[in-house]
């Protein structure tokens, strides 16, 4: 982008224009190409006192985050959650278009912009034909305030790869009606689904195991995870302006044992232990030194004075819907955490 100069005409326009051209600047090279930011949803109202991102400590109101607001207040807590990784080759949308400015919004944005060198004149005056002189639209649509907005395009965290396929100018939609087709990555509740995964939060995969942090070659190492870890947890995207959201659910489905070592066996063989009434394996108790446990793994070779990193990870079945309840499928996900577990070498155990 070429660099900013200002003219003694235009010097008093220089304190109106700093927020809208520092919002450019930070928008990445396709939105400062078009002479507009990517920042917040400057024509859509935000929830009192929130800045973009932001949210209530209770995590019922998150801002509109590009353009989206978030309920996260069913989310999974504490220290220990954090987003599942979809399995296979998916990932959310990286780019969307969703209401942005109202038209007073829209001119308030634009037209600093037009005031300072910022741009070339030609692309000012191919704008301002567009916006303004009825090329488009007239006067910025303000005789149509209050029945639509202008749309415009975001892009997910981090640009990543697609970020700039979203790129037609702002443009108009009328409440209730669709956008256009040649806008094919337009918010949907399916689309909104898809930015509510990336804003899961799962419980972290605390297992318990007996015995605990140190074990014996040969000795079954239960495993198991509480009752209270296996809740759906859930996150509602909507856009209010438009009336449309989807809550995306994603609930537990089984746990994956990794001993990690070869020389060892997980129980069952297959490593997945099952979810039974709401609960993962099988807490240890005095009495079962002889049995099998359902969940966990016996190592058949010392660790050597080191240890052996045990991952639990646990699948989460992810799902979207709407307000008529049909559950609609997304890639499962999962998460999981690693215990280091020190393994000795043993003749005999005493029972």
């Amino acid at each position: 982008m070429p660099a900013v100069k200002l003219s003694s005409g235009k010097a008093a326009a220089v304190v109106g224009v700093i927020t809208a051209l520092s919002v450019l600047l930070a928008a990445g090279p396709a939105s400062a190409g078009r002479g507009r930011g990517n920042g917040p949803a400057a024509g859509i109202k935000q929830p009192a006192g929130k800045a973009e991102g932001s949210s209530k400590s209770d995590g019922t109101l998150a801002a509109g985050v590009k353009g989206i607001v978030f309920d996260r207040s069913n989310n999974g807590g504490g220290s220990s959650a954090g987003a599942p990784a979809p399995v296979g080759n998916w990932s959310p949308p990286p780019c969307w278009y969703a209401p942005k400015y109202t038209p007073q919004q829209l001119k308030d944005e634009m037209e600093p912009i037009w005031a300072v060198d910022s741009t070339s004149p030609e692309w000012d005056e191919q704008q301002r034909k567009k916006y303004v002189k009825g090329g488009e639209y007239k006067d910025f649509n303000m005789k149509k305030t209050g029945d639509g907005f202008f749309w415009d395009s975001y892009t997910a965290e981090g640009f990543p790869p697609g970020w700039d396929a979203c790129d037609k100018e702002p443009f108009w939609v009328d409440k209730g009606d669709p956008p256009p087709a040649d806008a094919p990555q337009a918010v949907t509740p399916e689309i909104l689904a898809q930015l509510a995964y990336a804003e899961i939060r799962v419980p972290g995969t605390e297992v318990d195991l007996a015995p605990d942090g140190t074990t014996k070659v040969n000795l079954a190492t239960w495993a198991w995870l509480d009752k209270g870890t296996f809740k759906p947890v859930s996150v509602t995207a909507s856009v209010p302006e438009i009336g449309l959201s989807a809550t995306t659910t994603a609930e537990p489905t089984s746990l994956h044992i990794d001993p990690g070592t070869a020389d060892a066996t997980a129980l069952p063989g297959s490593g997945e232990c099952p979810i039974v009434n709401g609960r993962i394996g099988e807490p240890w108790a005095k009495g079962k030194a002889d049995q099998t446990p359902p969940c966990g793994v016996t190592y058949r070779r010392s660790s050597d004075g080191g240890t052996y990193p045990l991952k639990a990870t646990v699948t989460w079945k992810i799902h979207w819907s709407t307000d008529d309840g049909v559950e609609h499928p997304l890639p499962d996900g999962e998460f999981g955490t690693t215990r280091n577990v020190t393994v000795q070498e043993i003749q005999s155990v005493n029972r």
